[in-house]
């Protein structure tokens, strides 16, 4: 949907989760937190209608999708949270409708960009890495999956399925550019900005995606690919936008290769997360979902936890534990530390 909002066509984003209400947990955390480690068989109901299944899925054979509640102990706020603020992301359409909306998103990304950047792997992230899954599929663009896979012994590969904040893609000649030389081409163009505008570029109050809201943008100078001339744009998958057919490929091939699915703090809003869940159920699949808020996917999902993820992969990562099959730690290292 479309509508003229102070003299500019903006995308007006529906949010699917309106009028859905938090279901009951299915089970208890720890008969949950069984079946994840191989202790029980996972029973998989295969969608509404269908004929219970019946398997023994070994620890090692779960594929992991997570979403924004995963990061929020690092203090990046998600979307749909209780303490979530209303916001209207940019969509790829607003994005490439006008210079002004690519100043105005610039502008509040570079605002944005030094928080990001001191973010932190939170415990969760830790113990996820720990686990014997299969693979890591996440819609987060914060990178955190992946700094926290870097001290841990054979951790399962990650996906980030909606790209990272740390890349720059050019649109026109597709040269990728590091986020810190973008930042630092910004800060040269608008040595003024932060005063002019009254900026507080201590601790701004960040949304998912690493940007501020921002009043006045207009007079913000962006920047061009040096090479051609083309519009950069992080390496991110806007609304409105597709995932890259080679990042949907590899998180297929995770997901086929598991026995059953797992969601972490992901309300499956959008359709590319969503998917995942369908096919696994399609596929006869178990799939098991861990968020505090209501899901897409909530009918769909043969274990429902209700707890905070946090919590819940303190739990699994215990019991993993008990049994000998947690991932090791490279030592103590500092970029873990929240």
């Amino acid at each position: 949907m479309w509508r003229v909002e102070k003299g500019e066509i903006v995308a007006v984003i529906v949010d699917p989760l309106r009028g859905r209400t938090r279901p009951g947990p299915s089970h208890s955390d720890a008969e949950i937190i069984d079946v994840l480690t191989g202790l029980a068989p996972a029973r998989s109901t295969a969608g509404p209608g269908a004929k219970p299944k019946v398997s023994n899925v070994p620890v090692t054979d779960w594929a992991v999708l997570t979403g924004a509640g995963m990061s929020t102990d690092s203090g990046i706020p998600d979307y749909r949270g209780p303490d979530a603020e209303p916001r209207k992301p940019m969509t790829i359409q607003t994005f490439l409708s006008h210079p002004a909306q690519r100043a105005r998103y610039w502008a509040r990304s570079w605002v944005g960009w030094p928080r990001m950047l001191r973010s932190r792997p939170n415990p969760g992230h830790l113990a996820l890495a720990r686990l014997p899954v299969i693979g890591i599929i996440t819609q987060n663009v914060d990178g955190l999956h992946q700094a926290a896979a870097e001290v841990v012994d054979g951790a399962a590969p990650v996906v980030d399925l909606h790209g990272s904040l740390d890349r720059v893609i050019c649109l026109g000649c597709g040269r990728l550019y590091d986020r810190n030389w973008v930042q630092d081409r910004l800060t040269e163009e608008n040595p003024d900005f932060v005063e002019t505008a009254g900026l507080d570029t201590i601790d701004p109050e960040t949304a998912p995606d690493g940007d501020v809201e921002l009043e006045e943008t207009a007079h913000f100078r962006v920047v061009d690919c040096p090479r051609c001339g083309g519009i950069l744009k992080p390496d991110v998958v806007y609304f409105g936008d597709s995932v890259p057919a080679a990042r949907v490929e590899e998180a297929n091939r995770i997901c086929e290769t598991a026995g059953g699915l797992v969601v972490l703090g992901s309300s499956l809003a959008v359709l590319s997360g969503l998917r995942f869940v369908r096919s696994a159920v399609r596929a006869g699949r178990p799939v098991v979902i861990v968020t505090d808020g209501p899901t897409r996917g909530d009918e769909l999902a043969d274990y429902r936890s209700i707890s905070r993820v946090a919590d819940f992969l303190d739990d699994w990562t215990q019991r993993a534990a008990a049994i000998g099959a947690l991932r090791r730690i490279q030592g103590d290292d500092e970029m873990l530390r929240v």
